[in-house]
């Protein structure tokens, strides 16, 4: 079935393969993407549709990626995985995104997160090893449950979970705020603050968690896009996990997230949104290459202001891009095409010095789909103002990309903040003493404040 981006003999009528980065991919990824874009056209695509509208995860099309052997994208091939690198991540969720479904595009980000987790502390844990060599035989589909309702997007700081030892095992509580696929997961990748934790909450620690050991309500979520990624409110409740859920070392949890989770959530959101980009820039073009003004002989496309919109559009999109794609290409470097074997050294996190460059992956992308977005919505016209053409589905998932976690805000105030002060002022855990500030309040008390505060501070 031909959707929006394909003409009736059966071309592609988006943008042409000139704007394609191709240089940066194997001859095995551009194999790889040719089969990604025809699933889209048969069955990724008319799927989207059927999601959006009745908000329905997106089963199907993660059977359909399961055939394809993408589940297993990032598993090395000695245990059943295709064994690919950042790079081909990258390419695989922006050609899903593009060309079918962004709501399947989100939550297999999700899930090359959870696999990230999982691989990084893999060695000598038989249970992650046996799961990371079903999950395209059985189609099993992994998730990331990092948040917290109490601390909104700042989803490192776990203030509703808890962990007990339990004898061999351990006893796990938690409240998750938002988990994409929440309900609909075959398994879960959980943090929790660590058994020991002593109310630092820099001490937390990642989990496996099976679907049938969370409680969830599937079916709830209502938002305005990504319709089909069913995230919501998931809880954990008096699990009794035994020792090999445990994944890495009690304390693990902020080094999983810099090394595994943050990097591959990060570049693969930045790729969604650059996917989403793309995809709406090609209906724009079929759009308009089709649409004539009988009256003065022109068709859209031939106005200077769409060419206009369509050229920015594509610089910036494509800039958008390149930053995501090099940023990959760094972590493929440092880390001999994603080989998970070198973490057997637990002191070897390369991807952890590129957090910055995934920040700015995420922001610049979620940015430029913004913009880009509502471009293409003015370069069509009314006709994308209706929902035939496809562009107001594209418009609304984009729309996910500033706001989810961590928001454009939140990052811009990191990298600023580091900028100026160095990292270790972002202090993510509340941690560090404000003496600036206590002086500055202090000196306007007056000496009966200040003994008051004083006996105060004694008492406690």
């Amino acid at each position: 079935m031909a959707i929006d981006l394909w003409n009736e003999d059966g071309s592609f009528g988006g943008v042409g393969p000139e704007f394609e980065p191709e240089f940066m991919f194997t001859d095995r990824q551009k194999a790889l993407q040719a089969d990604l874009i025809e699933l889209a056209r048969t069955t990724l695509r008319p799927n989207a549709i059927e999601s959006d509208e009745e908000y329905l995860f997106p089963r199907k099309n993660f059977q359909a990626l399961a055939e394809l052997g993408i589940l297993g994208l990032n598993v090395p091939e000695s245990l059943g995985g295709m064994g690919e690198n950042h790079v081909a991540t990258s390419m695989v969720v922006e050609t899903i995104a593009r060309y079918g479904c962004p709501s399947t595009a989100m939550c297999y980000v999700m899930h090359t997160a959870a696999v990230a987790a999982a691989m990084l502390r893999h060695q000598g844990n038989q249970t992650l090893c046996d799961l990371m060599g079903r999950l395209d035989k059985e189609c099993l589909v992994g998730t990331l449950s990092l948040s917290d309702p109490a601390t909104g997007s700042h989803v490192w700081f776990l203030m509703s979970s808890s962990a007990e030892r339990d004898g061999e095992g351990y006893l796990l509580n938690k409240k998750a705020s938002w988990t994409t696929s929440g309900g609909y997961a075959d398994w879960y990748v959980a943090q929790t603050t660590s058994p020991d934790f002593n109310g630092d909450y820099a001490n937390f620690s990642t989990w496996l968690v099976m679907g049938d050991e969370v409680a969830a309500n599937p079916g709830s979520w209502d938002g305005m896009g990504l319709r089909g990624n069913q995230s919501g409110p998931i809880e954990i409740k008096d699990l009794k996990a035994p020792a090999d859920r445990l994944i890495g070392p009690v304390g693990d949890g902020a080094t999983s997230n810099d090394e595994a989770t943050d990097p591959f959530f990060l570049f693969g959101t930045a790729s969604c949104w650059n996917g989403i980009a793309m995809g709406m820039i090609d209906i724009a073009r079929r759009h308009t290459t089709r649409k004539k003004h009988v009256d003065v002989g022109l068709r859209v496309c031939d106005y200077p202001t769409i060419q206009d919109y369509i050229g920015k559009a594509l610089i910036t999109t494509n800039a958008s891009r390149m930053l995501t794609l090099s940023t990959c290409r760094q972590m493929d470097d440092t880390t001999n095409n994603c080989d998970w074997t070198i973490h057997s050294d637990p002191e070897a996190l390369p991807r952890s010095e590129l957090v910055p460059w995934s920040w700015s992956a995420k922001y610049t992308a979620s940015s430029n789909v913004t913009e880009v977005s509502d471009k293409m919505l003015h370069a069509c016209g009314g006709t994308a103002y209706k929902a035939g053409l496809g562009m107001e589905r594209l418009l609304r998932d984009g729309k996910a990309g500033w706001v989810m976690a961590p928001t454009n805000e939140v990052i811009r105030n990191f990298l600023g903040r580091a900028g100026l002060m160095g990292f270790e002022a972002l202090d993510l855990w509340n941690q560090n003493v404000d003496q600036r500030s206590i002086d500055n309040e202090v000196k306007k008390m007056t000496p009966e404040q200040k003994r008051e505060l004083a006996e105060r501070l004694l008492a406690e």
